[in-house]
């Protein structure tokens, strides 16, 4: 906690902040993209687009599930940070392969960040803050937890800010089942 991570928040802020809480949560039986689309007009008209198609935005806990795949560790391919490789750009390390249901999902600091139903909901990246703030190795990676919604990120997409830059993230439409 000395080491300061880059920031001046108590890392357990920091955690409680962008986490969500350990739960259970029911999820409805879907098919989801196995890459996310990128995004194609500003975030609130997504879901309308999708509707035209039959298709719909995943909710949290559905992008949740999807990425960890039944696997209850920090990533979707356990509870270390890959040594010697790096959660941004190309590379070998876990989180470029595809999680156990097939998807390519979190794999990338910078470019994998997904809109969600929830506009305080984004996952799967966080533009690369974490790694440029200098915040620490742990938290360079945990944008790409499966659990890491990152409110800021959600706030930037869908504010002012955001508006010319919607294309740099994603959203993985999901076609319900039941």
């Amino acid at each position: 906690m000395a080491g300061g991570f880059g920031f001046d928040e108590d890392p357990r802020a920091h955690l409680a902040r962008v986490m969500t809480p350990l739960r259970t949560a029911v999820v409805p039986t879907v098919l989801m993209a196995v890459e996310p689309r990128k995004l194609p007009e500003l975030p609130a008209l997504v879901p309308a687009l999708l509707a035209e198609q039959g298709l719909r935005v995943p909710g949290p806990d559905e992008w949740e599930h999807a990425c960890g795949a039944g696997a209850r560790t920090l990533f979707r391919w356990g509870g270390d940070v890959p040594q010697g490789a790096s959660p941004y750009g190309a590379g070998d390390g876990p989180h470029h392969r595809r999680n156990a249901f097939g998807l390519q999902i979190a794999s990338d600091v910078y470019d994998t960040a997904e809109m969600t139903s929830d506009p305080g909901s984004v996952y799967g990246g966080d533009g690369g803050e974490a790694v440029c703030g200098g915040y620490g190795t742990l938290l360079e990676w945990l944008p790409l937890a499966t659990a890491n919604r990152n409110p800021a990120t959600a706030e930037f997409l869908h504010g002012p800010e955001g508006e010319d830059m919607f294309e740099d993230f994603g959203v993985r439409p999901v076609i319900a089942l039941d």
